[in-house]
């Protein structure tokens, strides 16, 4: 059974059965994520199933981008991967499109090639 939740500052969402179900057109990289990523190019006015509830999007989502999970507040860490990438600089709601206008990064050099290099003690030996 089906039940309706609105919450003013984000897209209608309505409950389904099958809690946990997320659109086969999101991947979820890891369940602490509080991302999916499209696998499909997704047009603003497409609904979409995330943990079992349906979300319009207000936006296009392009293909490999990032749409929030669920509602995260501003200043908020955005989770990929099960990683921390940066973090909301506003709030988003369900369904949005997660990108630079409202994430600031947050990688730090140990995440990069060359504190991999780095710790190999130099280049070249």
């Amino acid at each position: 059974m089906a039940s309706s939740e609105h919450q003013p500052d984000s897209p209608e969402r309505t409950v389904l059965d099958g809690p946990g179900t997320t659109d086969r057109r999101l991947i979820l990289l890891s369940p602490q994520d509080n991302v999916c990523v499209a696998c499909t190019h997704l047009a603003a006015g497409d609904t979409v199933v995330i943990d079992g509830a349906a979300v319009t999007l207000a936006e296009r989502i392009p293909l490999g981008h990032k749409l929030a999970r669920r509602r995260i507040r501003a200043g908020e860490t955005i989770t990929k991967y099960g990683a921390p990438i940066g973090s909301a600089t506003g709030d988003i709601a369900a369904g949005a499109h997660v990108h630079l206008h409202n994430l600031k990064s947050e990688y730090i050099p140990s995440f990069g090639m060359d504190a991999i290099e780095g710790s190999a003690g130099g280049r070249g030996q």
